[in-house]
């Protein structure tokens, strides 16, 4: 096969020289991790660039969405959403809680703020949604049910850096908003995460957590976890922020080019931005639908066929997985918009380096003409 392989994403690697100052002051310094300068300079820079307060680097945005519930004191039941990544899920199961899937809206692929209130038990005390593919929630109606029935917001942001709304930032909303710094994610750290930390107490205490729960060399003052970022991330951080303005720039290139491509095509339909006034391009999405002389999985199997690696984002739900599937929640017939559109969906290639070339491969194939 003579065409290059294409993947759904692939991180941006600035020059190789540009990373080896940074390795030679984490030497000269002997500080490889837990705070030291780096992890602290990129805290303040992406507080800046972010336009928050407060923010707690963490190595990866699985232990992030676990130390957020564990600040929060999270219990019982959290109602979140089977269209995301399994860590949404899991980030519950191992704080002991029970996750209630409600489905999503079919515009917007977030959780359906319609639903929510008849998912409500006396044992729910959170609600998790997920600024899905980067698209903000409705969060004016999620909070507004949050204060209705006391209970608290986690919003799983972990494709919504450097998204904003009307009012700034959309990492701003819920009690906390964790965020992913994965190598797939726009900004990244190699790996990485982050919460956003509405005051500095907050802040303090989610630093304790992230570290073994001590104070001082001495004091321990909560079951805390490993989550510390290392100096080796948070510079690689440092150097990626530099770009990142003309990585979303790139990313928007190609967003715009699959859109002009692909308008008319019968059977297939692009997933629409909406809510926010700063995008990210994190993913694009396609719905494959009836119309279209393939199914979604003989588009994905062609597609690969030709050495480009789509990818069915997200499929199965988390509803389908075997620790998830008995729940009364995770029925597919109390899921019906998520199911539908888990069915459909496909993720095209959309990085910084992709070239029109490569697009264009991608577009005829869809097309049909290859």
């Amino acid at each position: 096969m003579s065409d290059e392989p294409v993947y759904v994403t692939q991180p941006y690697l600035p020059p190789l020289e540009e990373f080896v100052p940074y390795l030679e002051q984490i030497w000269q310094s002997k500080v490889l991790t837990n705070g030291g300068p780096m992890h602290q300079q990129l805290e303040k820079e992406l507080c800046d660039y972010l336009g928050v307060e407060h923010i707690a680097l963490f190595n990866n945005g699985t232990i992030a969405l676990l130390t957020a519930l564990q600040s929060l004191r999270v219990t019982g039941e959290v109602i979140t959403t089977p269209y995301s990544f399994v860590a949404t899920g899991h980030s519950l199961l191992w704080n002991g809680i029970k996750p209630v899937f409600v489905d999503i809206d079919a515009k917007t692929l977030n959780l359906d703020p319609a639903k929510i209130e008849a998912a409500i038990t006396p044992q729910t005390t959170a609600i998790m949604p997920v600024h899905c593919y980067g698209h903000p929630c409705d969060v004016d109606a999620i909070k507004k049910i949050a204060d209705t029935y006391n209970i608290k917001i986690i919003y799983d942001a972990a494709h919504a850096f450097g998204v904003k709304d009307d009012g700034g930032s959309v990492l701003r909303h819920g009690d906390l908003s964790v965020v992913s710094f994965h190598a797939t994610k726009v900004f990244n750290t190699f790996e990485g995460g982050a919460i956003i930390c509405p005051d500095l107490k907050t802040k303090q205490q989610i630093n304790h957590l992230k570290n073994f729960g001590f104070v001082d060399e001495i004091t321990v003052v909560a079951p805390g976890i490993n989550g510390k970022m290392s100096e080796i991330n948070a510079s690689f951080g440092l150097l990626q922020l530099k770009y990142i303005d003309s990585i979303i720039a790139a990313r928007k290139a190609v967003d715009e080019f699959y859109r002009s491509e692909l308008k008319g095509i019968f059977g297939i339909k692009v997933v629409e931005e909406s809510g926010q006034t700063t995008a990210n391009y994190s993913y694009f999405p396609i719905l494959v639908e009836s119309g279209y002389p393939l199914s979604r999985d003989q588009l994905y199997l062609k597609l690969k066929d030709h050495n480009i690696f789509a990818r069915r984002y997200f499929f199965p739900l988390i509803s389908e997985f075997p620790m998830y599937r008995s729940m009364p929640s995770a029925k597919d017939a109390n899921l019906p918009v998520a199911k539908g559109i888990s069915l459909r969906v496909l993720c095209l290639p959309i990085y910084p380096n992709i070239t029109i070339s490569e697009l264009s491969r991608v577009v005829s194939i869809i097309k049909g003409e290859k």
